[in-house]
């Protein structure tokens, strides 16, 4: 027995070393704390900001991956099942979806409490064309602070929830970070109330929700980043570039910058990064949600001649 019983010790004890190295990585670095699971970086960034010291937020979505394309592993699916709580938004992540439905926490999904804004009947249609199945709404809410601090509102209920005892602790953490998130909408509000062009060209279709800062926003492609655009895209866009004055096209950090590129190669206009902040770039890991939306002003800023 004991020469049959120690390898197998042995190796549940490295799997079990393994699991928890899997489950320590969290939204702040910290490791500690009661283990809480989110989709993607937006969702753990507020995830992390609202629950404090006392929990250990895990981002699925490491710096560098495109958060659609993720597939969970063994460590990542055992995180989930022994997280708390579980933060996703339904439909933006497959296997996450897949592997929520069947854990025993609670799982608080984004698309269901924050107001998500419909598409059109162009991104639906160029979804199809693409050969995905659209869902009705928009999924990419985060590039509204003001949405973004609703869903604040959101976790720090379901973590009450979860935890009452430490209930007023999250509300505190929840209005802490709505008054930065204010502080970063009126920031916008300012920054592009008065600008030289309103047409922004974009690589996808993931930024409806800075439009009501008065912006339009022309993607190369729908929402799906890796698709390809077609030649009819490319002529409509080249038009537009011309006849609106655009002088960038912006691509992203994660996935492929070719067709923006070759866009604004083909008409001899710049290229600069708009971040839609789905995942943390390799570059990006040690900024945070706030850094990487004040770029994208200023980014936006200096590519449409705001004052």
């Amino acid at each position: 027995m004991l020469s049959v019983t120690r390898p197998i010790a042995v190796a549940a004890s490295l799997t079990t070393a393994f699991l928890l190295a899997g489950c320590g990585a969290s939204a702040d670095g910290s490791g500690n704390g009661r283990p809480a699971v989110a989709a993607f970086y937006p969702l753990a960034w507020v995830t992390g900001r609202v629950a404090g010291d006392g929990w250990s937020v895990q981002n699925l979505t490491q710096p560098g991956q495109e958060p659609h394309d993720l597939t969970l592993d063994v460590a990542q699916t055992a995180a989930m099942e022994q997280a708390e709580l579980v933060v996703l938004e339904e439909g933006f992540q497959p296997a996450v979806d897949e592997t929520a439905a069947n854990v025993g926490a609670p799982v608080l999904d984004a698309a269901s409490v924050v107001d998500l804004l419909p598409l059109s009947e162009e991104d639906h249609a160029a979804e199809t064309e693409e050969g995905h199945a659209p869902g009705d709404l928009d999924p990419h809410f985060w590039l509204d602070p003001l949405l973004v601090a609703d869903f604040g509102d959101d976790v720090a209920d379901e973590l009450a929830d979860v935890d009452p005892d430490n209930a007023e602790t999250y509300a505190a953490h929840a209005a802490d970070l709505r008054a930065d998130l204010e502080t970063l909408d009126a920031e916008f509000t300012r920054g592009l109330a008065t600008c030289e062009r309103t047409t922004v060209v974009v690589s996808h279709r993931a930024f409806s929700y800075l439009a009501r800062y008065g912006l339009d926003f022309e993607a190369i492609v729908g929402l799906s980043p890796d698709a390809e655009p077609t030649a009819a895209d490319l002529a409509r866009l080249e038009q537009l570039v011309e006849s609106d004055g655009v002088t960038t096209v912006f691509s992203e950090r994660l996935g492929s910058g070719k067709s923006a590129e070759t866009l604004a190669g083909d008409l001899g206009v710049t290229t600069a990064v708009l971040d839609p902040i789905e995942g943390l770039s390799d570059e990006t890991s040690d900024e945070d949600y706030l850094s990487l939306m004040r770029e994208n002003l200023s980014a936006l800023q200096q590519a449409n001649g705001c004052s």
